[in-house]
């Protein structure tokens, strides 16, 4: 998996390696990650237990989850769809290949996040309810507080040495959980908060 690890920091993707399932589990337990890669031959923990273990947990149950492994029999692909896997690569992989997935996945999480923020803030308006909204990870308090200095999104990247890519998911991810419409709300919001304290 160091390939892996190389190729998706080469594209400014923040990744953290572990050794095993029960690794994996302990690591997730700590800090939800945006999407899960892992091999189906592990110690101890396979790749399908591992998934099954995400899935039938509230807290990871939408954890998007890509098996990239050496084992490439059509029983082994559904037995990894059957466990809730995303995607299906074999090894050797094509980097490539393997970015597209992630990007599209990514992409796909980000959409559904929007839409899911929108559909809630227009139901508790309708109500007249105050919407409460997600905490920011440490990577989108930093991102946000690069916002309210009137940071573009390259100046940032280049700042906190991450991809302008990531910078662009973080934003999508902020603005999602904070039902915000655009940078300048953002940037009030760390300029309120910092009123406050």
């Amino acid at each position: 998996m160091r390939a892996v690890a190389a190729c998706l920091r080469g594209e400014g993707y923040e990744v953290d390696a572990v050794r095993s399932g029960e690794e994996a589990l302990i690591h997730v337990a700590q800090s939800l990650p945006d999407l899960i890669v892992s091999d189906i031959r592990m110690p101890h923990m396979d790749g399908h237990v591992l998934a099954r273990q995400l899935r039938t947990n509230p807290r990871t149950e939408l954890i998007p989850i890509i098996f990239l492994t050496a084992k490439d029999e059509t029983a082994d692909r559904i037995a990894g769809f059957r466990s809730g896997i995303d995607a299906y690569l074999t090894k050797p992989f094509e980097p490539d290949e393997l970015l597209a997935v992630i990007a599209n996945i990514l992409k796909r999480v980000e959409r559904t996040h929007t839409e899911i923020a929108r559909l809630v803030g227009r139901s508790n308006a309708n109500k007249d309810v105050a919407f409460t909204d997600e905490d920011l990870t440490e990577a989108e308090e930093r991102i946000a507080s690069a916002v309210a200095l009137g940071l573009s999104n390259k100046e940032i990247a280049s700042e906190l040495e991450i991809s302008v890519r990531t910078v662009e998911n973080h934003i999508s991810h902020i603005l999602a959980k904070k039902n915000f419409d655009n940078r300048v709300a953002i940037a009030r919001y760390v300029l309120a908060r910092r009123d406050a304290e």
